[in-house]
This record gives C-alpha cells, structure tokens and sequence, in this order.
C-alpha cells in the first residue's frame, strides 16, 4: 500500500470511529446533508450539460456514465455479488425515478439552481405522507412543524415566480416531486434486503435503460468534454445516491427529510459561483425560514437518537 492510500484508509477509520458513538438519526442526518451537497454540485454540472444537448439525452448520458463508474467494482466483485434480491423492485424503482427524471431534465436549463432545489423540497412532504401510509413510520409532530415550516420557505422562494414566463416550467419541476418520492419510497423499501452498492448500480442500470429509447429522439454526438463531464456526472451521482440511500438504512426515511431543506444555501451559492445567478431576496428570506426549520428538527431528531 503506497502512501496516499494508506492516509486515505486511516482518514476513514478515524471518521468511523467517531461516529460509531452516534445514533442512527444523527448518522441519517449526517448522510443527508452530505447527499444534499454532493447532489448541489452534480445540479449545477448537469444543467450546464442539459443546455447545450437535448435535456433527455442529457438524462440517459448522466446515468449511463454512472453505469460506466460502476462496471469496474462489478468486474471485481463478480456478478453473483451484484444480482439483486428483488428484480421487479429494481425495475419498478427505475421507472418511477425516470419518469420523474424526464419532468425534471426538461424544466432544469430554464431555471435558476435556487429555484430548482426549492421545488424539489416538495418531494420530503410527500415522501413523509407515503412513510407514514405505506411503513407506517410515526409521524411525530415536530417532523409535521418542521416540515409545514420548510415548505412556507419554499413558497417564499418560489411564489412570485409561477406567475411569470417561467411558469410553466416551474410546475413542470414540480410534478416531478412526487414521482421522486415514490422512487425513494421504493428505495427505502429495497434497503431491507438489498445492499447500497447493489440498489446504485440497478438503479443506473434500469434508468439508463428506460432513458435510452426518449434519448434518441433527439440525439445529436457529444464531444469529448461532455462525454468526460457526463463521466465526472456519474461519479457525483453515485456518491450522492449512496450517502443517500445510507441515510435511509440509518434511520426512519421522515426523519431525514425536514434536512434536505438546507439544499438550498448549497444550490444558491452554486448557482452564483457557476452561473452569476445572484439570490434574490425572496431566496434570502425563504432560505432563513428553511435554515432555521433544519436546525432545529435536526436538534430535535439527535436529542431523541
């Protein structure tokens, strides 16, 4: 072992140590955010691609790079390793999420990253309402408060755009929500008998498979700076996905949710450092009302474990 990588094995093993004292909804809390973030940055990448290919070409090239990044760690571990438990699970996880992937490629070049992510924080109150229903996960009331509060931040954001040129698009963003929600639903569902490694790579399977067929309606050749930007697309997106799906196996799916609110400071500081798109001051407001609901359901959440 050469000496980068053995810092980088005994970088890990100090971070696992301290974290083993944590509970599983600080670990779950902790995931979220780091998907949060990583999933910020992959946005902003992925908008800047989806502006100069067609969006649903865009789509299939980003999971199919996520593909491409997996098939190594299969060749290695052989394919009996990666069969899943559940094939009709698999598949119906990536219909789901490519249905609500095409809403949300075709709306993602005509609006701001801010907005984006903004709309997207409709899918935690819809993914909460289906744990609720489907796994019966208690739903206490501060989860209810603190969601109730994130989505009033969200409307601030929001609110005062729907009715301009980019309104239609922005409820094209929107109906994308629950479809995402059934997706992670489903997710949540697979983690009980299928490992996260497994669930990413059928889930970039699946999508590229379903994507493949609307990608060459319009399919024009990618130069080789996009094949590489879809390739580091694939790498964001798979990271993203399994802190993701690590924090539905550390904890109850509803109470993660409350904290994907904070993506939006990560969507505003990319969309200004990439794009030049200065927050608004509706964005300020709404992102103070959706800070200050994280904070403190994350409080809430850890003092509970």
């Amino acid at each position: 072992m050469n000496a980068g990588s053995g810092a980088i094995g005994s970088a890990w093993t100090r971070l696992r140590r301290r974290t083993d004292g944590w509970s599983g909804t600080t670990r779950a809390l902790a995931w979220s955010v780091a998907a949060g973030a990583t999933f910020s940055l992959l946005n902003a990448l992925i908008r800047s691609l989806s502006q100069q290919l067609d969006p649903l070409q865009a789509q299939f090239l980003r999971y199919a790079g996520g593909l491409l990044v997996m098939l190594p760690f299969v060749a290695r571990g052989g394919w009996t390793a990666w069969r899943p438990q559940s094939l009709g699970g698999q598949f119906s996880r990536g219909l789901l999420h490519t249905a609500g992937l095409s809403l949300w490629f075709l709306a993602l070049p005509h609006l701001p990253l801010a907005d984006t992510t903004a709309i997207g924080f409709t899918t935690p109150i819809f993914v909460m309402l289906g744990a609720w229903l489907v796994f019966r996960e208690p739903m206490r009331w501060e989860r209810w408060v603190a969601a109730a509060i994130g989505f009033c931040g969200v409307l601030i954001v929001v609110g005062a755009q729907l009715g301009g040129s980019s309104g239609l698009h922005h409820l094209v963003m929107l109906a994308s929500a629950p479809l995402f929600a059934a997706s992670f639903l489903v997710t949540k569902a697979l983690t009980r008998h299928e490992s996260t490694g497994v669930i990413l790579l059928w889930q970039a399977l699946s999508i590229s498979l379903f994507s493949l067929p609307l990608a060459l309606w319009h399919w024009q050749a990618p130069t080789l700076p996009q094949l590489a930007g879809f390739l580091l697309a694939g790498v964001l997106g798979n990271a993203a996905h399994w802190c993701l799906t690590q924090s539905f196996r550390a904890a109850d799916i509803s109470a993660t949710q409350s904290v994907k609110f904070l993506d939006l400071v990560w969507a505003a500081a990319m969309g200004w450092l990439v794009f030049g798109d200065l927050p608004t001051r509706s964005a300020l407001i709404g992102g103070a009302v959706i800070c200050a609901s994280t904070l403190w359901i994350a409080r809430r959440e850890a003092a509970r474990g």
